[in-house]
């Protein structure tokens, strides 16, 4: 049984839906299985009934939903069996610049860790309780993140 009233799910909807956006499209790069990661990720949040303590908790726990749930597609089997010529009519024209296009292709661990850090300005030892791993790994996937962007982007 849900919990939000529809004008209170509005709100959260309204406040979040363009980092959820972004987080998906991070692992999707297209924008129809985007857009559907982002309906997913806020139906889990409806369904759920779930309470938070702040805006910042409420931001948290959809960051995590939406990351779970696009590597939960993107590991299916039917995914990876999937033919990349039939995909292509999906992608909607996108312009990324050389930085984002490398962060994007980044691997999914190093990929999360990165977008927190940088573009949504969490530290180091809040990525750590969201992603329920050490402070340590998370320094470690940004340093490797760093080193892997600084060979993409900076020529020879």
């Amino acid at each position: 049984m849900a919990l939000h009233s529809d004008e209170e799910f509005l709100k959260i909807y309204h406040r979040h839906v363009d980092t959820v956006y972004r987080i998906c499209f991070s692992f999707m790069k297209n924008s129809s299985d985007t857009e559907d990661m982002v309906q997913e990720t806020f139906l889990k949040l409806l369904s759920s009934g779930k309470r938070f303590e702040s805006e910042n908790h409420e931001k948290a726990w959809l960051i995590v939903t939406a990351s779970n749930a696009c590597k939960d597609v993107l590991k299916h089997w039917w995914r990876k069996n999937q033919d990349i010529a039939d995909c292509e009519a999906l992608a909607a024209p996108f312009e990324v610049d050389g930085i984002l296009s490398a962060v994007l292709n980044l691997p999914d661990d190093y990929k999360t860790a990165v977008f927190l850090y940088y573009y949504e300005g969490y530290s180091t030892p809040e990525i750590a309780k969201m992603l329920d791993c050490p402070q340590s790994t998370v320094r470690s996937r940004l340093a490797r993140a760093r080193k892997l962007l600084k060979k993409e982007v900076l020529p020879q």
